[in-house]
């Protein structure tokens, strides 16, 4: 009797763990128990059975500042991981989001496992910045799954075959988010307005939008004392988020994961750290502004690496700021509280957005099929022609 199918999922991030969470579970549903796992991931990878050697919330780093005073733990960190590969010899290395730890892997892999095909899911956002890593990454994975329609011309040229398989966040299940349930148990009228604010999954999104937010709301409030708030604490840093609201002086409602989708939809207004968020805004059919801040050493290092006119996709999409991007300088306390005030002064400015939002997400790919189940095609796939060549 054949072994089961082995396959390595490597994942950093919180979002890329969600990633491999359903590409695990997509590959169970066809392979049942011919397929195992093995790799790096976090809780909800965990419960598919990856048992990672150690926690990726350590490797929750953004920017070319903060990267370089972690590179002595991210180099430790891909020798642990391929030093896993190297034990387990899997049949296939799926590499998660996470640009600046996973391309690290797969180049220590291409030599340490040359016969292993090495699958790259999503790619760097290089309609953005840097396009230059379309080629670096051509030269380093056999196979590249996309998550959207615009990103696949780009690695093409370079020879990387790539699967778009689309993106989760356009195929959040919004059936049980219910709005008025969601403002009933906080108090909030159906009438009233509510402005929710999205501050981040990372640290150091918190630590440097947080504090713009308080002072844009706080703006918001003195002009409207009876605007409701709500704050979004995101799973990985629930704790910070809580008691760093605790002391605004103002209320503002807590909101968890789990009430996350049905905030999103009672909302008058968002105001949302640039990132995956944007998306499952627009799907739950709310305006919102967009804003972001590096740390200012290494936004001035990076800047110069950014061609895209937009960081929100589907503005992207659209070719067009559909919602209001403020980054860096602009992202202002005072450019915050102008252009949210805007928004919850002028109910068809917000009800063209919302529509304008959701005409963009159709560009994106929102009508396709699961993305786990086509990456999960792809992936056998790939090992299929691997194994038939070999």
């Amino acid at each position: 009797m054949s072994r089961p199918l082995k396959i390595m999922l490597v994942a950093a991030e919180a979002s890329g763990d969600a990633l491999g969470a359903g590409l695990a579970a997509a590959l169970k549903a066809r392979l049942g128990p011919d397929v195992v796992f093995v790799g790096v991931g976090g809780p909800r990878m965990a419960e598919q059975g990856v048992r990672s050697p150690f926690d990726i919330a350590e490797l929750s780093i953004l920017g070319w500042l903060e990267g370089l005073k972690a590179y002595g733990l991210v180099k430790r960190r891909v020798t642990d991981t391929v030093a896993l590969a190297v034990a387990e010899k899997p049949d296939a290395v799926v590499l998660i989001d996470s640009w600046g730890f996973t391309i690290r892997v797969a180049k220590a892999l291409r030599g340490a496992l040359p016969g292993a095909p090495l699958i790259k899911y999503v790619g760097p956002q290089v309609w953005a910045s840097r396009p230059g890593r379309a080629k670096t990454l051509a030269a380093s994975v056999d196979h590249l799954l996309a998550l959207y329609a615009f990103d696949a011309p780009w690695f093409e040229r370079e020879g990387l075959p790539t699967t778009v398989v689309g993106s989760q966040a356009l195929h959040v299940d919004f059936g049980d988010a219910d709005p008025a349930a969601f403002r009933a148990s906080r108090g909030i009228a159906a009438d009233a307005k509510l402005l929710l604010v999205l501050p981040g999954s990372r640290p150091s999104e918190i630590r440097l939008m947080t504090p713009v937010y308080e002072a844009a709301v706080a703006r918001l409030k003195a002009a409207d004392p009876s605007l409701e708030v709500a704050v979004v604490a995101a799973g990985t840093v629930a704790e910070d988020v809580a008691g760093r609201v605790a002391g605004w002086p103002f209320r503002a409602h807590l909101v968890t994961e789990s009430e996350k989708y049905a905030a999103m939809r009672a909302a008058t207004v968002a105001l949302a750290t640039s990132g995956t968020v944007s998306t499952e805004l627009a799907l739950a059919g709310a305006p919102m502004v967009i804003a972001y801040r590096f740390q200012p050493l290494s936004y001035a290092i990076m800047k110069p690496f950014f061609t895209g006119k937009y960081a929100t996709l589907f503005n992207h999409a659209a070719d067009a700021e559909i919602a209001r991007e403020l980054i860096q300088k602009d992202a202002t306390p005072e450019a915050a509280a102008a252009e949210v005030g805007r928004l919850l002064a002028d109910p068809e400015a917000r009800r063209v957005q919302a529509a304008r939002q959701t005409a963009a997400l159709d560009l994106m790919g929102r009508e396709g099929r699961d993305p786990s189940e086509i990456a999960a095609d792809a992936v056998l796939r790939v090992i299929a022609t691997k194994n038939a060549g070999a």
